[in-house]
């Protein structure tokens, strides 16, 4: 039951629901670029990703891993806590692709010797800058201790996601993570995990199936996730 609209973003909307601390997430079928200027509405897109970031939530929660997530109630929605959102998101990095190749002159496609974990600040009006511990914590973004827990927590998550993306012959680039806080305090994972925000490339040809495909005009954005819920198992 979907009641008042609580957030609306570029690719998903909230909503109060019938118990309270809890929140019902609608996946959009909204393809947006470059802080909107390219958008575009790709048909079905909202329930790829609710399948997909479903199906990671599952496996998180296998893995020890506390998030938002409660269940998927339709074929775009799923149930989360209501969190008090942390304004900072931590990008892991496997392989050197996107805005670290633009700043440190690096070729697209480099393995990194070990997971890099950098930290955004979570500002649409200033492009999300990249920001270090010093910064979240004088400015009250986070504390120290919380960016430790989250580093730790979004570790965890690469060695799960690694796995599961290795067994059906995709490349887990990089993705980024986002936490709240819930009502006792606790540091949960939050929003989302889906091909927007992360890449994924076919492991052996190296083909992209993730939003990049929307960014550079690389083919069908709708093709590229579908491979990716079918290669997990989860299109009938």
């Amino acid at each position: 039951m979907k009641g008042e609209l609580k957030y609306e973003g570029k690719g998903k909307r909230l909503y109060a629901s019938d118990v309270e601390g809890e929140l019902i997430q609608e996946f959009k079928d909204d393809a947006t670029a470059f802080d909107g200027i390219k958008h575009d509405v790709i048909k079905g897109k909202g329930e790829l990703n609710c399948a997909i970031s479903s199906h990671i939530f599952e496996r998180l929660h296998e893995a020890g891993i506390a998030t938002h997530y409660l269940r998927r109630e339709g074929p775009a929605t799923m149930r989360v806590r209501e969190l008090d959102m942390i304004p900072v998101e931590i990008v892991v990095r496997n392989v050197a692709a996107g805005s670290i190749c633009k700043r440190l002159g690096l070729e697209e496609g480099r393995l990194l010797p070990w997971p890099l974990t950098e930290l955004f600040y979570k500002s649409d009006e200033l492009h999300d800058p990249m920001i270090c511990v010093e910064h979240a914590e004088m400015f009250g973004w986070a504390s120290r201790e919380q960016i430790a827990a989250m580093r730790d927590v979004a570790l965890h998550v690469n060695k799960v996601l690694t796995e599961l993306f290795d067994g059906v012959g995709i490349r887990l680039v990089d993705y980024k993570l986002e936490f709240g806080l819930s009502r006792e305090g606790e540091i949960l994972l939050g929003d989302e995990i889906t091909p927007d925000g992360c890449r994924l490339w076919d492991a052996r040809t190296g083909r992209k199936l993730d939003k990049d495909v929307f960014r550079r005009d690389l083919g069908g954005l709708s093709e590229a996730y579908h491979e990716v819920a079918s290669r997990l198992g989860l299109l009938g």
